[in-house]
């Protein structure tokens, strides 16, 4: 948990994302900031604009207008957005996305391709990110032979492949179970500490936001209840997605 001593990991100031040619408002003039290693669940209904914030962070798209800042770094300032999002921040998703023929040990070293490093580095890192996430005994099955919480687990340990110090989940307990969900949140929990990460999760479970520091809400693209920085001050858009 961030003591309030941490330095601001991700800053947005006015960030505003709009579609069809300004017509649809994805996000509304959005300010707020999380601190590092902090854990924060970003709720809210479908369109609010969840998805869209952890897009923009991933530098997977830009802003209409504002400014991002992660890590003291403006995102509009990065020469390398690729090196970026290989090496600032790791990618969970609801749907973990693993190649269905490669086993769990090869869908976690794919992460590390371009990353500069050798094939036997990317193994040995790859077999210790699955021990700590407790798949050793099956870190040789593919994942239709893996449960969905195993699956997740497997996205879990590629995001953090490179070393991240921003793990951005989008529902990334959607499609699993009470019972894997949980499990899954308690590793969040403890990789958090472990790896001093910064997470933003998005949520539409209250029970899965409740395990965070705290909770961000968003809806019709703007900050609803910040637990703390700025609200929007911006009239309503004509349309949100």
């Amino acid at each position: 948990m961030n003591d309030g001593t941490e330095p601001t990991a991700i800053e947005l100031i006015g960030v505003t994302k709009t579609f069809d040619r300004g017509i649809v408002h994805a996000l509304d003039n959005v300010s707020l900031s999380i601190k590092a290693r902090e854990w924060v669940a970003l709720t809210g209904p479908s369109g609010s604009g969840k998805s869209t914030l952890l897009h923009l962070l991933a530098a997977l798209d830009e802003p209409t207008s504002g400014e991002i800042v992660v890590n003291g770094r403006k995102i509009s300032d990065i020469s390398n957005i690729s090196e970026y999002r290989r090496r600032e921040v790791g990618l969970v998703f609801q749907l973990h996305n693993l190649l269905p023929n490669l086993n769990a040990v090869q869908n976690v070293e794919i992460a590390m391709l371009g990353a500069g490093i050798s094939h036997r580095e990317s193994s040995e890192r790859a077999h210790e990110l699955l021990a700590d996430v407790g798949l050793t005994a099956r870190e040789t099955l593919r994942p239709p032979e893996l449960s969905g919480g195993e699956r997740q687990r497997v996205a879990i340990a590629r995001a953090l492949a490179n070393g991240p110090s921003i793990l951005l989940a989008d529902e990334p307990t959607g499609s699993l179970d009470s019972s894997s969900a949980t499990s899954v949140l308690e590793l969040f929990a403890r990789i958090r500490n472990d790896r001093k990460l910064t997470i933003l999760l998005v949520t539409h479970d209250a029970q899965v936001a409740s395990a965070a520091d705290r909770v961000i809400t968003l809806k019709d693209g703007r900050v609803a209840a910040p637990p703390s920085g700025p609200e929007s001050t911006s009239p309503p858009a004509s349309t949100h997605v």
